[in-house]
């Protein structure tokens, strides 16, 4: 039997975080909440198999370049998904977030293209879909 496709979200805001969870869970998808940088580095090295990290870089304790390269550490070959209200800061001091890593900027409606970032990873693809220019 092959493990239940496994999502850690990080945010630090509780009601995005409670959102993220509930809409992902309703999907099928098995969801690990985490509120820091701390708690997501111990979820990435403690949950199990983790199949997608959906990651808002502005949390309690994070430097977002030194925290992506720590989580690919953790969970190497996994997808990123930084979601976040400011894509170009994904860019910090004019580097490029590591590989594979997908930026989903935060909107009303950026639940939707979480979903369909999922939906095609579970289904068995090993790359996120690239961001459609008018997305």
């Amino acid at each position: 039997m092959f493990p239940r496709f496994t999502i850690l979200i990080a945010d630090r805001n509780p009601n995005v975080r409670g959102f993220l969870l509930r809409e992902m869970s309703r999907e099928g998808y098995a969801v690990r909440p985490a509120e820091s940088a701390d708690e997501l580095m111990r979820l990435a090295r403690d949950a199990g198999p983790v199949h997608l990290v959906i990651l808002d870089p502005d949390l309690p304790g994070a430097f977002p370049p030194a925290l992506l390269e720590e989580l690919q550490e953790r969970v190497p070959r996994v997808p990123i998904v930084l979601h976040t209200h400011d894509p170009q800061a994904a860019y910090a001091a004019g580097r490029r977030p590591p590989e594979p890593t997908l930026i989903v900027e935060k909107t009303g409606s950026s639940i939707v293209r979480l979903k369909q970032v999922a939906a095609v990873l579970a289904a068995g693809r090993s790359e996120p879909p690239t961001t459609p220019k008018n997305s």
